[in-house]
């Protein structure tokens, strides 16, 4: 059976990324830009409680530890930014 392809995380921090699984990167991924697309912009505390809420049901995993995950990888690759002086941080894409 040929393995599941995986993705290496970047981090803002350029800290060494996590090696997961490309379907869930996918999935949280997308979730996390159409919802900060649907929203303009979102309070990460949001963020993840609508996560909890749409995903834990039927995702594999730490819904919570994916997408802090995802969103640093996101933040990193200039896809996402945190809006300067926010509390808690707020989250848009980058300009």
């Amino acid at each position: 059976m040929p393995q599941e392809e995986r993705i290496l995380t970047l981090h803002p921090q350029g800290k060494k990324g996590v090696n997961i699984l490309k379907s869930k990167y996918d999935l949280i991924k997308s979730f996390i830009l159409e919802t900060i697309k649907e929203k303009e912009l979102i309070s990460y505390e949001d963020l993840t409680d609508l996560a909890i809420e749409k995903l834990s049901d039927t995702f594999d995993g730490k819904v919570v530890w994916y997408i802090v995950t995802i969103k640093l990888d996101l933040e990193a690759r200039g896809i996402i930014e945190r809006v300067p002086k926010t509390s808690p941080h707020e989250l848009r894409f980058k300009k």
